[in-house]
């Protein structure tokens, strides 16, 4: 499968594809095929290396595929995963997990991803995990916004 990798901290002109073997559902986990994914500030402290983002990895990067939010159709299951099969729609936030959305599969665990509703587009679905929350929060305070 093709990924967007990294492995040292800095500009975007670090990233590159390449290929990378397809994961594989473990227990209570689904692979899905991404079909959308946003780029958040989690994305660019990691790959930049800012304080925030060298939490994990102070030297180095502390995985080598970028992207929490994604969006795109499951493909397989894990053995305990009765929630989702493949052909479902689903979308989250995989920050607490594997990362790993800048590629054409992610892992996650079953129980932090959600159906992603028919009227919604993959890139609008990919949009809302963590930048949806925050716009929310934000006018949630700032109701005037």
């Amino acid at each position: 499968m093709r990924a967007l990798v990294y492995d040292r901290y800095g500009p975007p002109e670090n990233l590159r594809l390449e290929e990378l073997p397809q994961p594989s559902a473990g227990a209570g986990e689904v692979v899905v095929r991404v079909h959308a994914a946003s780029v958040n500030s989690w994305d660019w402290d990691a790959l930049t290396g800012s304080l925030f983002g060298r939490i994990d990895g102070p030297l180095r990067p502390a995985r080598k595929v970028l992207g929490v939010d994604i969006a795109g159709v499951v493909t397989s299951v894990g053995a305990g995963v009765s929630r989702f099969k493949p052909g479902d729609a689903v979308f989250g936030d995989i920050s607490g997990d594997a990362w790993g959305g800048f590629a054409d599969y992610a892992k996650a665990k079953a129980e932090i991803l959600a159906p992603k509703p028919d009227g919604l587009s993959f890139i609008h679905a990919a949009s809302l995990p963590q930048a949806g929350v925050i716009a929310l929060q934000t006018l949630r305070r700032r109701p005037e916004l």
